[in-house]
């Protein structure tokens, strides 16, 4: 969230009116403590929004607010840390289970649990995948498969796309927006970072040109630029030019992956091929962090020169081998796929309907469940999350495009909830028009 953005008028209407005096003051000794030991700037800026938000018990989609002891529907889900819900059943079991059985192991060896793991993420990918290297968040797995990619082309440009985020490690900062490196005095050199426009193929071919790009790495749809949605055969297009070229495709499925946008990898979905499929967040089952690259046969050269170049302390966690099984096994049932069809056709058939209503709602942009609400206002995404929370539902507004807000459903949410939720957008639309002083 951007702390200089400013809004009298929203930040009058976001009062902490209704708290309940036990909780409210638990939050209040929360948020002081936060502003001075953990992070000055993000604490004023929610404060600023009436958004003290600490999360009391959690189950499924729900999250009680520990200030005011509301409900509230997570519509952000961490990213899609929490595609199964929050506290999932089956997935915690797993954790226990697992944690009697084993711990982190010892990241030099095989074993049976980290096979079952990996044999369990080739299933459920395109047939050439090979390998797969397990790490522990999304930013370290995308670190890493720039540099499997360099390995494999003996090359260091790296492509991506304005607007997309990759994490908050060294090459995947790098990778993202300009600004967040600059900030921490990490500008990338223009000869091995270049950045073109989503969904334009002739930048993107322009740069190719050169013959010095290791990878072209995309985030499928771009969480945090509000989500846009490519033409049809963008993704195809893209894995064409990168290996005409000689480079490799990188998909980033860090959010967009395990069966949000109604596949189980988006890019797949679209008819790509790429050479490596970056997944983590949800693939931690919310409790033990775990992510991975899939690699096909040129990406996974390295492994075959030295598998000895790369390895950390908590790579392939048996643990978290074990937890992540169970969660690959959650997400591709067919169970779960009809549920993700279901839910994508009622949002899809209630937010045209909704957005015939409200002119605030300027258009819905959605794959799966995956979605961006795009309001009439440069910062109407700031008015509606702070509406809707209001009326028992979190989201978060897309902070690359601030006229968007990301609006993310669960895989195995039901359709009262779900409905639940597009009421409560209904009657927000009209209340964060008025904060802005728009029409609705």
């Amino acid at each position: 969230m951007n702390p200089n953005t400013t809004d009298t008028a929203l930040s009058t209407r976001t009062s902490r009116e209704g708290l309940g005096a036990s909780g409210q003051e638990a939050t209040e000794a929360i948020y002081d403590k936060a502003r001075e030991e953990w992070n000055p700037s993000r604490v004023d800026l929610f404060r600023k929004y009436g958004l003290e938000i600490v999360l009391g018990p959690r189950h499924g989609y729900e999250f009680e607010d520990l200030a005011s002891g509301r409900t509230i529907i997570n519509m952000h889900i961490n990213g899609g840390v929490f595609n199964l819900g929050h506290c999932n059943p089956e997935v915690r079991q797993a954790l226990v289970e697992g944690s009697e059985r084993y711990d982190a192991g010892n990241h030099y060896f095989p074993s049976q649990v980290k096979m079952d793991f990996v044999d369990a993420l080739l299933k459920v990918s395109p047939d050439y995948m090979r390998y797969v290297n397990v790490n522990t968040g999304g930013g370290e797995s995308i670190d890493s498969a720039i540099k499997f990619a360099r390995h494999a082309t003996g090359r260091r440009r790296v492509i991506t796309v304005h607007g997309c985020f990759h994490g908050a490690t060294g090459f995947a900062m790098q990778a993202g927006p300009q600004d967040f490196a600059s900030f921490f005095n990490s500008t990338p050199d223009s000869n091995e970072f270049s950045q073109v426009d989503y969904d334009d193929l002739d930048q993107l071919e322009g740069v190719l040109r050169q013959n010095d790009t290791a990878c072209v790495l995309l985030e499928s749809l771009p969480a945090t630029a509000g989500f846009p949605i490519p033409h049809e055969g963008y993704f195809k297009a893209v894995t064409e030019l990168a290996h005409r070229y000689g480079a490799l495709y990188v998909a980033d499925e860090v959010q967009t992956g395990l069966m949000r946008s109604g596949t189980m990898w988006c890019s797949v979905g679209y008819g790509a091929e790429p050479d490596m499929i970056v997944t983590g967040k949800g693939l931690s089952g919310g409790y033990y962090p775990v992510s991975a690259v899939i690699m096909n046969d040129r990406a996974g050269q390295w492994l075959k020169d030295d598998g000895f170049a790369q390895t950390t302390s908590f790579s392939t966690s048996e643990l978290g081998c074990y937890v992540g099984t169970k969660v690959l096994d959650i997400t591709s049932r067919d169970s779960t796929r009809r549920n993700v069809s279901r839910l994508s056709e009622l949002f899809s058939n209630r937010l045209a309907e909704i957005q015939s209503r409200h002119r605030f709602l300027a258009g819905v942009r959605q794959r799966g469940v995956i979605m961006g609400l795009v309001t009439s206002h440069p910062e109407g995404s700031t008015a509606l999350m702070a509406a809707l929370y209001r009326n028992g539902v979190w989201a978060m507004r897309a902070n690359f495009d601030q006229r968007v807000l990301q609006f993310k459903a669960g895989l195995l949410m039901n359709d009262d909830m779900a409905n639940t939720v597009l009421d409560a957008l209904d009657v927000s639309l009209g209340q964060a028009a008025a904060m802005l002083g728009v029409e609705d």
